[in-house]
This record gives structure tokens, sequence and C-alpha cells, in this order.
């Protein structure tokens, strides 16, 4: 029997709507959480997202620790110090709320002090071990404030290695959230460049699970239960990935606009969601590997409106500013894909054959960028042409990514991408 074309679905539970933070100390009850550590990171501990969720779970007669040592782009540093956290605390359950950094951070706080091993034994190799979660893990409530991670959707939390200057991994079906609570009222004190950065990461968590290796091209593990959670384009994370691009096209000035259109930032929160149960399911592909390397090499860049902190390049940011080039390479091979997706991002697509739709999908990317108010490309952010042998050689070990791309990928395919990303107007 051949089941090269079989595929898994894994997902959350979800709660959407306005008001739903409401509901989480119900939620969390009903999972069987008593002492539940309330992840966030030390801005959102001061706002109202926090405030509401803490509220709820203590009426619902709960004993809330709350840790707020999240850092914006988490590190193995960070990660560590939530895990001791953890540990020590003898917690039933898990709350996230935040964006991808705190959903995060919980997800590995939860997988190290139910399964505790040395840190790089959960990583995706090769930079880790890559071994199996073991069993499952404690309950964990993702609440996302922003409007792009679809952390809340996936098994997935990512993280800079320090000592490699780079992003990395822990991908398990077991770390995917037992229940999402997703709110479009968080996105009201959402500065402007977060969404920005944060919709244009939906936009690529969508277009690469759109346009990823498909399931029945990937090579199969000798069992089942070892085939990767992000597994290829599939039916189902086809289904999910076209609507979020239509979402943010279609909303995203005008959730950016001042005063900002609220039910458009709503659309967008729905976007996100949608994505993270798309590319959860299939994966990224290299425009995420791309971009790695780029946010773990950061200089002295900062940008507007976050909170102070030390040089850093928004995930999102970093993404998109290497999408392009992408799909221009994938051109003709791709084009059919590629040219529903320039359409659902807003492009005009009459008339243009096959063998233009990559550069046709790569301008719009870039017509987003500009109306998000991005840096315009790797060389606003601090790098050069001299940073491309570095930064090239920061991808390469991202294989979980590169492999997943429809076509091949090697160093010289890399720096000519990086290369291409340095300017786009």
């Amino acid at each position: 029997m051949d089941a090269s074309r079989s595929f898994t679905v894994t997902t959350p539970r979800i709660t959407f709507g306005p008001g739903s933070l409401g509901l989480v100390g119900d939620i969390a009850r009903r999972l069987g959480m008593r002492r539940p550590l309330l992840v966030t990171d030390p801005h959102l501990a001061a706002l109202p997202p926090v405030a509401t969720v803490r509220r709820a779970l203590e009426e619902a007669g709960l004993v809330v620790t709350l840790f707020d040592g999240v850092e914006v782009e988490p590190t193995d540093r960070s990660f560590e110090a939530a895990i001791r956290f953890a540990a020590d605390g003898g917690f039933d359950g898990f709350v996230s709320v935040g964006g991808g950094s705190a959903m995060d951070t919980a997800k590995v706080a939860d997988l190290y002090s139910s399964w505790p091993d040395s840190f790089l034994a959960y990583v995706n190799a090769p930079i880790g071990e890559g071994r199996n979660v073991p069993g499952p893990l404690k309950p964990h409530i993702a609440c996302p404030t922003t409007c792009g991670t679809g952390s809340e959707c996936t098994g997935i939390a990512v993280f800079d290695l320090l000592a490699m200057k780079a992003k990395t991994g822990i991908m398990s079906h077991r770390l995917v959230p037992h229940h999402a609570v997703v709110d479009p009222e968080v996105t009201a004190s959402l500065p402007r460049t977060a969404l920005a950065c944060t919709a244009l990461d939906t936009v690529c968590h969508a277009l690469e699970a759109w346009t990823c290796r498909p399931v029945g091209e990937r090579d199969l593990p000798p069992e089942p239960d070892l085939r990767p959670m992000t597994q290829g384009a599939n039916p189902w994370s086809d289904l999910l990935a076209l609507e979020p691009m239509r979402l943010v096209a279609g909303n995203l000035e005008a959730a950016l606009a001042d005063p900002p259109d609220m039910a458009a930032r709503g659309r967008l929160l729905w976007a996100a969601t949608l994505a993270g149960a798309s590319f959860g399911n299939a994966g990224c592909h290299v425009p995420h590997a791309l971009s790695y390397p780029v946010s773990g090499m950061v200089r002295g860049y900062r940008p507007p409106d976050y909170p102070p902190g030390p040089p850093l390049v928004p995930h999102g940011m970093a993404v998109i500013l290497n999408a392009p080039p992408v799909y221009r390479l994938m051109g003709a091979d791709a084009g059919p894909r590629l040219r529903a997706a320039a359409e659902a991002l807003g492009a005009d697509v009459r008339g243009v054959p096959e063998a233009g739709a990559g550069d046709l999908l790569a301008d719009r990317l870039v017509a987003l960028m500009r109306a998000a108010g991005v840096p315009n490309g790797l060389e606003a952010i601090g790098f050069s042409p001299v940073d491309v042998a570095a930064l090239t050689e920061g991808a390469l070990p991202q294989r979980r990514l590169l492999d997943n791309a429809p076509v091949e990928i090697d160093a010289d395919v890399l720096d000519g991408l990086y290369r291409a990303a340095m300017r786009y107007w």
C-alpha cells in the first residue's frame, strides 16, 4: 500500500471573537488546571490583555503565577530562564498571552518541565539532537496578541541560538497548544510597526505553505509516527492558505491607518490564525530559512515603536525582506500556484503568462512592503554584500526549511538570493 500521499491534520481547538479572553478561566478549569503559569513579556504584563486573562483565571478559582520574563524574539537564554521557572513551580498548565515569543516560550517551558533533558535534546537537527518528545505535555492555552505568528496553531517554537547568531527551533505535534483563544480586541494597543511586521509574516506563512514541496514528494520516515508535522503542501494546508493572503491584502492599509480600522485589525488576526493552521501542517521554506541569520546577526537596527531593548529585527520583517527573490527564482516551475497567490494578494493577473507569475508575485510583495512602511531591503537594516557569505553560512543548516522548498537550494542559490534582497526600490 502506498501511503506517500497521506497527510495528518494537527490543530488546536480555537475560540475566536471579541471578548473571548474573558473565557480563559473556564477553559483552563475544564482542562484540569488548578495552578497555571501565566507567560508573557514585561511590556504586555502591564497591559489590559494580561489583566483580563489573569482576572478570568482567578475568578475561575485558579491560583495564578505570572512569568513575565519573555524576550521579544526569544533566545536560548530566555527559554532556559522560563524552563527553570516552570520546573521549580510545579505548575499543572500554561497560559500564554502575547505574540509568538510568549507562546513559544510557554511551549518550551511546558516541554522541558514535563520531560527534562539537556537543552539541545529536542532542538531541530543538525543544530540540535532532534529527539522526539516522549509523551503528552501539560495543557496550554495560547492567547495571541499580534496579527502574524500563528503560533497558537503550530507545534513549533523558534528562538535565537546565541552561540550561532541564528534562529532555530523545536518542532513536535505535542507542542501544539490545547486551546487557542483569539480575541480581536487585543489589537487595539498593537503598535503600527508590530502590526505591519506580523501581518507580513502572515502573508509569508500562507505563501510558503501554498508553495512548498507537496506531501507526496517528501521522503517518508520508516514509521508513521516519525513523520514531521510540517509534512509539505497538502489538501488541508491548501484549503487555508489563500484566504489569509486575501485578508491581509484587503485590510492591511486600513488596519495601519490613523485612526486604525479595528474591524480590519480583527480580520488580520483571523488571517494569522488561518495561516498558522496552514503552515503548521505544511511547513514553511526558503524565506524563513533566509530570515534566521538576518535576525541573529543584527547589529544596530531598532524598529520604530518597539519597547526599548537591544538591537532587533522583528521576525516578520526579516522574512518579508527576503521573500521577493525566492518567488522570482521559482518562476515558471510553480506558475499556476504563483499566479493564484499573486491574485489573492491583489495583483491583476489578466494576460500574465505562467512564466511571468514569479515576477508578478514578487512585485506584489514589494508593493505590500512599501504600503506597510518596512525598510527597503537588507541594506536598510544594516547589511551589505560583504555580509552575504556569513548570512549564507547561517542559512545552510536550516534543512528543515530548505528541504521543504519546491526547488533545490544550495549555497550558491542562497548567495544569489541574499544579494537580490539588498534593495528593492
